[in-house]
């Protein structure tokens, strides 16, 4: 798999209606899994929130969202992050040098779903979110 570079966007309980939008406006498929799905969450208020969406477009575009779950903060202008996917060595790579003067938020490690994911917050205060295929 190459590698990828898209925007994932942070909603506040608004996920599933953005991206149903969304794919009204460029087409193709959305697939999106809960909070409840995952085992994950800040409480059952979280259960039917979506912990991930991914819309795939006819014309190339992916489009990732996700609700905001309790207990984290949401701050409007500040929802966008960078997703950097696939499967590749030079992931980890580029994990490593945007975290070089920036602030790591997440650690680059296995996760639940199987993947590596981390998140890093660069040096000039854009957030990155890796995974790397398991």
């Amino acid at each position: 798999m190459a590698s990828r570079l898209n925007p994932y966007i942070q909603f506040q309980n608004e996920a599933r209606a953005a991206m149903e939008f969304y794919q009204g406006v460029f087409g193709g498929e959305v697939s999106s899994n809960t909070f409840k799905e995952f085992g994950s969450g800040h409480g059952p208020e979280d259960d039917e929130l979506l912990m991930h969406s991914q819309l795939e477009t006819p014309s190339g575009f992916t489009l990732m969202a996700a609700d905001t779950p309790q207990g984290m903060s949401y701050n409007p202008g500040e929802n966008i992050s960078i997703s950097l996917s696939g499967d590749g060595d030079e992931l980890r790579d580029y994990y490593a040098k945007l975290s070089e003067g920036g602030k790591v938020t997440v650690p680059l490690e296995k996760q639940m779903w199987g993947d590596e994911f981390g998140m890093v917050t660069d040096k000039f205060g854009i957030n990155w979110m890796v995974n790397i295929a398991g």
